[in-house]
């Protein structure tokens, strides 16, 4: 498949086939320490607590920062992208995040990592807002789902890697080699994508401060209030923040309506396959973001297994997107791509579904075959769904539109998690219970999906 990606024919758009493979490399890199990095971290957090001499409590905000400040930023690094050009952006925020990794090493006190964990947030924001759209421009249209789905599979490595990296890490070395990694191959992309990716130039004008400002107290604001739910600590201050989040969504949209350059333009919900595709991938996030929280409790506090165990039953989802997500992606650039993501729900349905089975007397191989299904469901969705949000717009706002799409992706994980915690910590019912909230929202999804099938049908023709 990675050779069909580099070659040419007639009438190609995007980059010649030998200057793809130089880009690409660059994209899977430095996307993959964006990833990485919060995997990573999270399963050293005792470790850091106990030598930063902070409490467990406090080290949560070792994660929580970086998690915060790259939602907080994504769609205004996407509108930054227009008038910076998208290669300027991706690279400034790879030499960022490289920098500040660095720092991240060297940090001996907890208030330094801090501020050095929100640096490199803001690297990762500004390559993870416009990864997509920057595929858009290296690969032909023809190629786009391929490229897409290498891009899924990126991802999901990220995901399946990171908790088992830093272990090994923490195994063989001090934790500040968590973060010291990441500079030699953060040096690697950035050689790699100053030669390669693609130059564009600058559009001149003014970011939507306001609109930007708002955005920000909007994405974090929820990220943080749904993050509190999720961890049993709604209360007032909780409920007070998502207030705030909500009344800065009201004012986002309004001032989108009425700014002369908007944040995000709202033209790009005039297209319905992008509205779509961006509501159902909203949903399966959500899903998602349910399964990964509330698979391992299950596993853990239900059928007795340990953490390792329990780490190790959970990875043929990741696993199975790795496999399926280049193929699908691939698929997608030949069939109806919302066909394609239908079938992908009605599997991950399937999985979801079967999951709620499981119970104490489970064995592991009653685990692994819903979990993989789970797996190769979400693959079969993901790449052909991707590929409906970033090829239903023009190249001009393909930038606002990987925005959107990074949104959304974080906005459901945060939702699906949050939704796990209050069920938990309010006692609504057993782990049980969440999986069942999962598959009413892939429901949702697919029935949505389904609709969209003759609407991409049309476009294709």
């Amino acid at each position: 498949m990675l050779r069909r990606l580099f070659e040419e024919r007639e009438g190609d758009d995007g980059l010649p086939g030998r200057e793809r493979k130089l880009a690409l490399l660059a994209m899977i890199t430095g996307t993959q320490l964006a990833v990485l990095d919060n995997g990573i971290v999270n399963i050293a957090l005792p470790t850091l607590a106990d030598q930063l001499s902070i409490s467990g409590s406090e080290s949560i905000w070792i994660a929580n920062v970086y998690q915060l400040t790259t939602a907080a930023l994504l769609l205004t690094c996407a509108a930054l992208s227009r008038r910076l050009g998208r290669h300027r952006l991706y690279i400034g925020g790879l030499a960022v995040f490289t920098v500040a990794s660095l720092g991240c090493a060297l940090a001996r006190s907890f208030e330094f990592l801090l501020v050095m964990r929100g640096l490199q947030a803001v690297g990762a924001a500004a390559m993870l807002s416009i990864g997509p759209s920057l595929y858009r421009i290296i690969f032909p249209t023809r190629l786009l789902g391929s490229a897409i789905g290498l891009s899924a599979l990126t991802v999901a490595f990220g995901i399946a890697a990171g908790p088992s990296l830093g272990g090994l890490i923490l195994h063989v070395a001090s934790w500040p080699w968590l973060f010291a990694i990441n500079v030699p191959i953060g040096l690697l992309a950035l050689t790699l994508g100053i030669r390669s990716l693609p130059r564009e130039k600058p559009h001149p004008g003014m970011i939507d401060i306001w609109g930007a400002l708002l955005s920000i107290v909007m994405l974090s604001g929820s990220v943080f209030a749904l993050d509190q739910f999720g961890h049993g600590k709604g209360g007032l201050s909780a409920g007070l923040t998502l207030t705030v989040s909500l009344a800065c969504l009201a004012g986002f949209i309004y001032r989108q309506r009425r700014v002369a350059r908007p944040l995000v333009p709202l033209a790009l919900f005039e297209e319905p396959r992008f509205s779509f595709a961006a509501t159902v991938s909203m949903f399966a996030f959500l899903a998602q973001g349910v399964a990964f929280v509330g698979l391992p409790f299950l596993y853990q506090t239900t059928m007795g297994v340990s953490p390792i165990a329990s780490a190790m039953l959970f990875t043929p989802w990741p696993l199975a997107i790795m496999v399926i997500g280049p193929l699908a992606g691939r698929l997608a650039d030949k069939a109806n791509p919302a066909l394609i993501s239908s079938t992908g729900l009605g599997l991950f349905l399937l999985g979801m579904l079967a999951l709620t089975g499981l119970g104490a007397d489970s064995s592991y191989v009653d685990v692994i075959w819903r979990t993989a299904l789970c797996g190769i469901g979400y693959g079969l969705f993901q790449a052909p769904n991707n590929r409906e949000m970033i090829g239903s717009v023009s190249v001009d706002l393909s930038a606002n539109a990987s925005g959107v799409l990074a949104s959304v992706r974080t906005f459901g994980q945060s939702l699906g998690t949050a939704s796990v915690g209050l069920i938990l910590g309010l006692s609504f019912g057993s782990l049980r219970l969440s999986l069942w909230l999962g598959c009413i929202s892939v429901v949702l999804a697919l029935a949505l999906s389904l609709y969209r099938i003759p609407m991409a049908a049309t476009r294709r023709r």
